[in-house]
């Protein structure tokens, strides 16, 4: 399963990128967001990889990154493991002259092993584009406010 968008974000490059990269940020546009902890390599750097933690109500997850390619401010790839699934994400930033920039993303999930998700992507596509597009929405209000 595999989707792209993009959203246009009314900041220059540098600082939507630079906020893209930080890890505080996260909690600022990804809900249930709990922390991001380096497991091996430097933050930020091709191969690295960091456990990200999530908490919706009484569910807890946890995500293992490992970034596949950093060439920012121009494109970001990682790869995402979760127990249940796997999925990819590759983003790119595009300057719209000199205080806009548009942000692309595609995700592909290429792992799901579990029956709930597993249905849940059959029975309900969108879900996890839907997902994917809010958190992109809450990081563009996020950036504009700064």
């Amino acid at each position: 399963m595999k989707y792209a968008g993009s959203i246009e974000i009314d900041k220059p490059v540098e600082i939507v990128t630079k906020l893209f990269a930080d890890p505080k940020s996260l909690k600022e546009y990804q809900d249930g967001f709990v922390k991001k902890e380096l497991v091996s390599g430097e933050e930020g750097k091709v191969g690295t990889i960091s456990k990200m933690y999530y908490q919706y109500g009484n569910r807890d997850m946890e995500l293992t990154e490992t970034i596949t390619s950093n060439q920012l401010p121009h494109s970001f790839e990682a790869a995402y493991h979760h127990k249940h699934m796997d999925n990819t994400m590759k983003c790119t930033f595009i300057p719209l002259g000199d205080s806009k920039t548009q942000y692309k993303y595609e995700f592909e999930y290429t792992r799901i092993n579990w029956f709930m998700p597993k249905l849940m992507a059959i029975l309900f596509p969108g879900m996890y584009r839907k997902q994917g597009e809010k958190w992109m929405r809450q990081f563009k209000e996020f950036v504009e406010k700064q």
